[in-house]
């Protein structure tokens, strides 16, 4: 069997990574991944650019196309890859929505009565923007409608001084239509801790993977900037330490009835969806969806996986999805990425990387936004790779993690403090 990976970084990596002993393996990508490059068959260029990518696969006589990222998903990869008769791991354009159009969403928990949204008001003029901002007394959260690559939600009381900010930024996405829309969405503030729990989605049954939470500061202590996610960490039984079986479970049913529902309002959904909640004193809110695997938290989930990528894969394809077992350990993601990142001075510098004594120590590297040259690996000024460590424990996890990272040298940082107690214990109190 012939399957291509469409992606580039570190969870296309790891998707790779757990397919390859299976497959002919196949990557279009728009750098050259270190990781993937050894493992994989690959072409370079702009996955977003649909007509290459099918012209690719239908050269290579491909089986299974895996999507990774989430804009070639928007453009309507696999409707096109599925028209000449390459299976998908993603779903269709318009079911895609889900995570493309966050209004759509929204409405798809009002129009079908799903349990867990949030109060929410879409704005197309800032007339109306300004009236509701102003007889609203709670702080909100300012989302474009569309894509803008996870930086493009700012928060009331953590990007956002308050609702006058919320307003200006508000006015700025419709004005500039940031995310491909001359609308804004702004939605309630909920306090609590945010879990994110992705599932395996044959159009009809949906296959829950354990729950992990993501670290998305860039700094110590849950400080600075929103980034793409810093690390992540899950635990034994596909809890949390916060989470009991009995949230997850609510949690899970909300992401069945929505499949439920896309499936009515537009297509069969296959692939994997990703639910963002915020754990609250009333139970799992939804924050919003992905229609992709998450990243750090892809890796966490597959390193964990004991059923075979492959064969879940040709499962959804043939709507037969069934049990997916996973190891019942813990795993923690720390993210290596240039000193100063977000802003940072060290783009194009190299870095060194002794994979392995990190592979030695049980540890796992994923390659992520780098780039391979012939004298090494350079950093961009993204997120440069991942390590991933599993253990009986989150802190046995941690440590090897930690330990792991001490074997890439540069001018790079990492969140040591991830996936230790001492975090753990301070984060959630619910």
């Amino acid at each position: 069997m012939k399957v291509l990976v469409v992606g580039t970084g570190a969870r296309e990596h790891a998707i790779a990574n757990e397919l390859k002993d299976d497959v002919e393996l196949y990557s279009y990508m728009s750098k050259k991944n270190p990781g993937i490059s050894k493992i994989a068959k690959y072409k370079i260029g702009n996955e977003g650019e649909i007509e290459k990518v099918v012209d690719y696969a239908i050269k290579n006589n491909i089986d299974i196309a895996f999507i990774g990222p989430e804009a070639p998903l928007e453009k309507g990869i696999v409707n096109e890859l599925e028209k000449n008769g390459i299976h998908c791991i993603g779903p269709t354009k318009s079911a895609a929505r889900i995570e493309t159009d966050k209004s759509f969403m929204r409405k798809l928990f009002e129009d079908y009565n799903i349990k867990g949204s949030l109060l929410y008001k879409v704005f197309d003029n800032t007339e109306d923007l300004n009236a509701f901002l102003n007889d609203f007394e709670k702080e909100v959260v300012v989302k474009p409608i569309g894509l803008t690559g996870g930086k493009g939600v700012k928060i009331v009381g953590d990007h956002l001084k308050n609702n006058t900010e919320a307003e200006e930024y508000a006015k700025e996405i419709i004005e500039n239509k940031i995310g491909g829309f001359a609308q804004v969405i702004i939605e309630e503030k909920v306090v609590g801790e945010e879990f994110t729990i992705q599932a395996f989605c044959d159009g009809k049954n949906l296959v829950p993977m354990p729950a992990v939470q993501d670290h998305p500061h860039a700094f110590e202590g849950n400080q600075g900037p929103i980034t793409g996610g810093m690390g992540s960490y899950s635990d034994q039984n596909g809890l949390l330490p916060f989470l009991s079986q009995k949230n997850y479970d609510e949690a899970v049913k909300i992401m069945k009835k929505t499949l439920n529902a896309i499936a009515t309002e537009t297509e069969p959904y296959k692939g994997i969806l990703y639910g963002q909640f915020m754990l609250t004193d009333h139970g799992p809110r939804l924050i919003e969806y992905n229609a992709r695997f998450g990243d750090p938290e892809s890796m966490n989930v597959l390193s964990l996986l004991k059923t075979s990528l492959t064969q879940i894969c040709q499962n959804i394809i043939d709507e037969k999805l069934d049990n997916v077992e996973f190891e019942n350990k813990a795993s923690v993601c720390k993210y290596i990425v240039p000193e100063g990142y977000p802003e940072t001075k060290h783009t194009e510098e190299l870095i060194k990387i002794n994979e392995k004594a990190i592979n030695d120590l049980g540890a796992k590297v994923f390659y992520a936004a780098v780039n391979q040259e012939d004298d090494g690996i350079h950093l961009s000024n993204s997120r440069a790779l991942a390590i991933v460590a599993n253990g009986n424990t989150i802190q046995e996890a941690e440590k090897i993690a930690e330990k792991a990272c001490s074997h890439i040298k540069g001018n790079i940082y990492h969140r040591s403090d991830i996936g230790t107690s001492k975090l753990i214990e301070k984060k959630y109190k619910i």
